[in-house]
């Protein structure tokens, strides 16, 4: 049977998934963390048996992947018989928009779109040039989170910027969280029973990162990250959208300087600036105790979502489906919940018995006579990229 292992590296992470295709099947999966740091520690899960964890210092990513093939030799065998290895890589620009079969000229490629992703493509080619070298026979393939956002039209993805300006800087918006939305955007199609050219859909993934999509007829038709993953909704650490002045403002009358401000809002605001809690467990406990700074963010953080709803089911024309994924969109009834509110009027009912439930397979949490579905769809973007990468490889 194809096997395809995953992989995702991150600055001072690795983490990957071993699949059999055939199923599909996760034989193994495991994260390394804290590399370079202290307290570092690999965690390996071999398929449904007890995990293997080794807290031992990590020196660099060389040996990480060392620590990984060898979690692999004591716990189920060495990796073999692989039809290919798909990498997560976040930025593709405007000129990497499918899956890549990686060679010299690709890689230089996913370096070139390194300025829009600084802290991620480097460290993602660093996981990609290792693992060509362990394993120099096996077809490689690079998955971009911006790629399925690549069907945007101008008038979504344009900022008013001089064009000349905007073209040789590249500023544009071009959207992330792509493998999760391609995803559940097929698998909200199959749950309904309908060819996806057929639906208009509105995909939110909401994670500690957080963004909606627009998706007509299985493509991307706007979405809520911009140049940067910071644009659009209120994250658990991101600011999302803001007035670009307030930038301006920080800088003369707070004396910060732009490193300050980028630490600022991509780390310190967010959930965790309202709130004092970037976790939403954490802050649905804050708001049960009476914490109104957290009872007030979390209406922040609904609010927001809802309006990109209103604003995307206007671009759309026609709306079918609202699809919750991701962490918080998969097992937070209440935001889910917040989130429709007072969407009567765009036919959009939730079910408060279906909404409280919990599965492991997509499902419907809207009532039944709700004119739009709302649906919960566990997102799976490892297996996305995986089948992403068997795809690009033949062809």
């Amino acid at each position: 049977m194809p096997r395809v292992l995953v992989v995702n590296t991150g600055s001072s992470s690795i983490k990957y998934q071993l699949f059999e295709m055939d199923g599909p099947k996760v034989l193994a999966s495991g994260l390394v963390e804290r590399i370079g740091e202290a307290g570092a520690k690999l965690t390996h899960r071999p398929g449904d048996a007890e995990p293997l964890v080794v807290e031992e210092r990590v020196a660099d990513h060389s040996e990480g992947f060392e620590r990984i093939f060898a979690a692999f030799e004591t716990a189920g065998g060495p990796i073999t018989d692989l039809a290919g290895i798909g990498h997560r890589v976040v930025h593709g620009g405007d000129r990497l928009t499918e899956p890549t079969l990686i060679d010299a000229e690709a890689i230089a490629a996913i370096a070139d779109q390194a300025p829009l992703a600084p802290l991620h493509n480097p460290s993602n080619l660093l996981g990609i040039r290792i693992a060509m070298a362990s394993f120099p026979d096996t077809p490689q393939v690079a998955v971009f989170d911006t790629a399925f956002h690549q069907t945007m039209p101008p008038r979504a993805y344009r900022y008013a910027l001089p064009a000349d300006l905007a073209r040789d800087l590249r500023v544009r918006r071009y959207g992330f969280h792509g493998t999760s939305h391609a995803y559940v955007s097929r698998k909200a199609a199959e749950h309904l029973g309908r060819p996806a050219a057929e639906l208009n859909l509105i995909t939110l993934h909401l994670g500690n990162g957080a963004s909606a999509a627009a998706v007509q007829g299985g493509r991307c038709i706007d979405t809520s990250m911009g140049l940067t993953p910071l644009e659009g909704l209120v994250m658990g650490t991101r600011s999302g959208d803001l007035d670009p002045a307030v930038v301006f403002y920080l800088a003369r009358e707070g004396g910060l300087s732009v490193d300050d401000i980028d630490d600022l809002l991509n780390k310190r605001s967010g959930m965790l600036g309202l709130a004092g809690a970037n976790d939403m467990r954490e802050v649905a406990r804050l708001v049960a105790e009476g914490d109104e700074a957290a009872a007030e963010a979390l209406d922040v953080y609904c609010y927001r979502i809802r309006k990109y709803v209103g604003a995307y089911a206007a671009a759309l024309g026609r709306l079918d489906a609202v699809v919750f994924t991701a962490g918080v969109g998969e097992n937070n009834d209440a935001v889910r919940a917040g989130v429709c509110q007072g969407l009567e009027g765009l036919g959009i009912t939730l079910d408060a018995r279906r909404n409280k439930g919990r599965a492991a397979k997509p499902r419907t949490i809207s009532t039944d006579a709700s004119k739009v579905a709302v649906l919960v769809v566990p997102t799976n973007e490892e297996l996305e990229i995986a089948e992403q990468t068997l795809a690009a490889i033949a062809g």
